[in-house]
């Protein structure tokens, strides 16, 4: 293995042949040496790239989901830096202060505005990678699991069920996102109405501060853990592990999948009912088009039996049509296959593969709806998906669980009085070519359901983050800029989210387009 005394060298000859010296060029050979300095373990050379690596666009783009920053015009990092341990980690942060980079960190690559490993507003910047960083145990007895932030939601979910068939965890249904970005951001699944989001059910964290101290909750303080569990990624510092809490799941759960036709009723009353449904009950709505129509996907879970599932359909929704041999009978860890799109009956084992075959150039939007969207709007909407040629509409229904949390208790804000969320998603595949036409595509859809959802703020989900709401400006951050989006996203909790980043972070160190303002004192 060769380790960071041989690519110091490797760096000094390619800078002594250099024709000139550039800045970007030694931010490289000066992080790098910085890193051997600070770190309590040795770096192999497998951790560091740089554009002069033939593996660094692999390495960038390896997990890199939307393709839209794939684009040779988009900006690239100064180096990738892939630490093995917490002192690495430790090490990055405190040379990424000395050299004077900005960092972005990416756990899993899901960032839908490639947030975590792209920057928009400054140059130069390198990439802290966490893949490694991915270690899971789980301890039955005390209903809890340690994850670092580079393991995958899969990989939690398979080491749950490794130990026991009757818990699990509330986190979100794709199986390719890592743990370290969907639970900054809150982290919402089939079992919300249950237990709440991902971020709900954490109960403690170690994280390296400003400083490259590690902490955990009791040393981090109560606000700070307050702030990362659902403030979004990038603002505090660099999560390194959550200790979860797990859930208890039946030993039978029901999974379903109809398939229906446009119809605006049937909408309307799955609006009526979805979050007012027994809690053990989660049907999210699937919307697109297929030959040439638009058709609707109601894809649910339920903890219990089919025959208790269906008493309850004809109790609450039986205007949905369900019946017993629609239903399929299954474990929860089978559940989380199914509803990531695979047969119920899929191996377990491709929970830890990685799922990142299928990519494609993409933009979202979120909502959050309070009352039901009339029916002369959804026909609207169907009329528009007709004509996008790739676009999907998700229905995620709140209640139950997410009722009852106080929309303080975390800093995410969406709970009480919250029917569901819209996810607006449209797809492409040539690139630059055709952006344009599907971006005013997707803004237009956002315009016209302005009067449909929520308002004063129009809320949105902070891990879909949208940059159209707004930007953070590097050479002055304002918060009263950045209370446009804040608010959208955090509601009355941007405030509170501004003060604990005034005192962990008032130099603004961990900082992207979107992140947590400092105030200016």
């Amino acid at each position: 293995m060769i380790c960071i005394s041989s690519i110091i060298h490797i760096f000094s000859v390619i800078l002594l042949l250099s024709a000139s010296l550039t800045s970007s060029v030694s931010i490289p050979e000066e992080f790098i040496n910085c890193l051997s300095i600070n770190s309590q373990h040795s770096i192999p050379s497998s951790a560091i790239y740089t554009p002069n690596n033939s593996s660094f666009p692999q390495i960038l783009l390896s997990r890199a989901q939307n393709l839209r920053f794939s684009e040779p015009s988009t900006p690239k990092p100064e180096l990738i830096f892939i630490p093995l341990n917490e002192s690495h980690v430790q090490a990055a942060v405190i040379c990424s202060k000395q050299v004077g980079v900005n960092i972005r960190v990416r756990s899993g690559g899901h960032d839908f505005e490639g947030l975590s490993y792209v920057s928009i507003i400054e140059k130069p910047f390198i990439v802290l990678d966490l893949v490694n960083l991915r270690s899971i145990s789980v301890n039955i007895d005390n209903k809890s699991a340690w994850v670092q932030v580079g393991a995958t939601l899969g990989e939690v979910y398979y080491r749950i069920a490794e130990k026991s068939n009757v818990h699990g965890f509330p986190a979100g249904i794709c199986a390719s996102v890592g743990v370290g970005g969907q639970i900054t951001g809150g982290g919402y699944g089939a079992l919300m109405r249950k237990y709440g989001l991902a971020a709900d059910n954490v109960i403690d964290a170690r994280i390296v501060d400003v400083k490259g101290r590690v902490l955990d909750r009791a040393l981090m303080g109560e606000d700070l853990f307050w702030a990362i569990r659902g403030g979004g990624g990038g603002s505090f510092g660099v999560i390194l592990s959550w200790k979860i809490k797990l859930v208890p799941v039946p030993e039978t759960v029901t999974v379903f999948t109809l398939n229906k036709p446009f119809n605006t009723k049937l909408l309307y009353r799955w609006q009526q009912v979805a979050d007012k449904l027994d809690e053990n009950l989660s049907i999210r709505i699937q919307m697109q088009v297929m030959n040439a129509s638009v058709v609707t996907s109601y894809i649910a879970l339920f903890l219990g039996g089919a025959d208790k599932l269906v008493q309850v359909m004809q109790q609450s929704f039986p205007e949905l049509g369900l019946t017993r041999k629609d239903c399929i009978e299954t474990k929860w860890i089978q559940s989380v296959l199914y509803l990531d799109g695979n047969p119920v009956n899929t191996s377990r084992e491709i929970l830890l593969e990685p799922k990142f075959s299928f990519r494609f150039y993409y933009k979202s939007k979120t909502d959050f709806v309070k009352e039901p969207v009339p029916e002369i709007a959804l026909k609207e909407v169907e009329k528009r998906l007709l004509e996008e040629d790739f676009a999907v509409i998700v229905w995620t229904p709140y209640g139950g669980m997410m009722s009852k949390i106080s929309e303080y208790e975390i800093p995410f804000p969406h709970r009480r009085g919250t029917k569901f969320k819209f996810h607006y998603l449209t797809g492409w595949s040539d690139g630059e070519k055709s952006e344009r036409k599907h971006m005013e595509w997707i803004r237009g859809v956002y315009d016209y359901m302005t009067p449909y959802v929520s308002k004063f703020p129009r809320e949105a989900y902070v891990n879909y983050r949208d940059v159209d709401l707004g930007l953070n400006n590097k050479s002055n951050t304002s918060v009263v800029e950045a209370s446009v989006w804040g608010v959208k996203y955090f509601k009355g909790n941007f405030k509170r989210l501004v003060r604990v980043k005034t005192k962990v972070d008032p130099d603004n160190f961990f900082r992207h387009e979107q992140s947590i303002p400092p105030l200016l004192l």
